[in-house]
C-alpha cells in the first residue's frame, strides 16, 4: 500500500527535498506551498499531513483547525517555534506532534512510519470501554458521559484512550508523551499536564467521577 503524504510548507527548497526523500521510500506526495493551497488540497484525502507552522496569511495553526473536525489521520508540525505555549497551541488545535527545523529526515522518517502504524492498529480496534457513567467507544473515537459526547481534540482523545487501556497503572508525563505521540521527546511532554488539565475540566462538566489520577512525584493514572 502507497500511503499519501500532504506536505504544506512555503519552504520550496525544502519541498523539493521531502518529496524527493520519500518518493524513494515509495511515499505518494502531495505538495502545497501555503495554507490556502493546502485546504484544497484535502480533497486528495491524505494519510497524513506534515504542517509548517510559520506561513502568511492561514499560518499552520489555522489550517489545522480548519481542517481538524473533518480528518482523522495524523497531523504533525514543521516548526522552528520552541516556546512552549506554541507547542501546547498547536497540540490543542488539533495536532498529533511536531518536529522542529532544522530536522533529521531519518527522525521525521521514523516519526511518520510510527504513526501511520498507530493508526493501522486502530482501524482494526473494536473494543468499547464501559465504565459506571462514562464510555469510550475506540473504533469510533468518542467519549460519552451519560448521552452527552465529550468534544476533545485529537490528542486529549489518544490520552483518555492510552491511559484507560491500562487502569490503574502509573505513567509519567514522558512516557504517556511518547506513546500518544510516537516518538520519544522528553523535552516536549510538559505538554501532557496541560492537557490533561482540559481533559479534567471537560469531564467535570459532566460528571462529578474523578477518572484520571495524579499520582504525586510519579505521573498519572486511569482509576479503575
Amino acid at each position: 500500500m502507497s500511503y499519501k503524504i500532504l506536505i504544506i510548507d512555503d519552504d520550496t527548497e525544502l519541498l523539493k527535498m521531502l518529496r524527493k526523500y520519500f518518493e524513494i521510500k515509495n511515499y505518494e506526495i502531495i505538495t502545497a506551498e501555503n495554507g490556502t493551497e493546502g485546504l484544497s488540497k484535502m480533497k486528495l484525502q491524505p494519510d497524513i499531513i506534515l504542517l509548517d507552522v510559520n506561513m502568511p496569511k492561514v499560518d499552520g495553526i489555522e489550517v489545522c483547525r480548519r481542517i481538524r473536525d473533518k480528518t482523522a489521520c495524523p497531523i504533525l508540525f514543521l516548526t522552528a517555534r520552541v516556546e512552549e505555549q506554541d507547542i501546547v497551541n498547536g497540540l490543542s488545535s488539533g495536532g498529533d506532534d511536531y518536529i522542529l527545523k532544522p530536522f533529521s529526515l531519518k527522525e521525521l522518517d521514523a516519526r511518520i512510519t510510527a504513526h501511520l502504524k498507530r493508526e493501522g492498529r486502530r482501524k482494526n480496534r473494536t473494543e468499547c470501554c464501559f465504565q459506571g457513567e462514562l464510555s469510550i467507544d475506540y473504533k469510533a473515537k468518542t467519549v460519552q458521559i451519560h448521552t452527552d459526547y465529550l468534544e476533545l481534540t485529537r490528542l486529549e482523545y489518544e490520552i483518555i484512550e492510552f491511559l484507560s487501556m491500562n487502569p490503574g497503572m502509573v505513567f509519567d508525563k514522558e512516557r504517556i508523551y511518547e506513546k500518544v505521540c510516537g516518538f520519544d521527546a522528553e523535552g516536549d511532554s510538559r505538554v501532557i499536564t496541560e492537557l490533561i488539565r482540559r481533559i479534567r475540566k471537560k469531564l467535570q462538566q459532566y460528571t462529578k467521577t474523578d477518572y484520571i489520577e495524579t499520582v504525586w512525584g510519579m505521573g498519572y493514572r486511569w482509576i479503575k
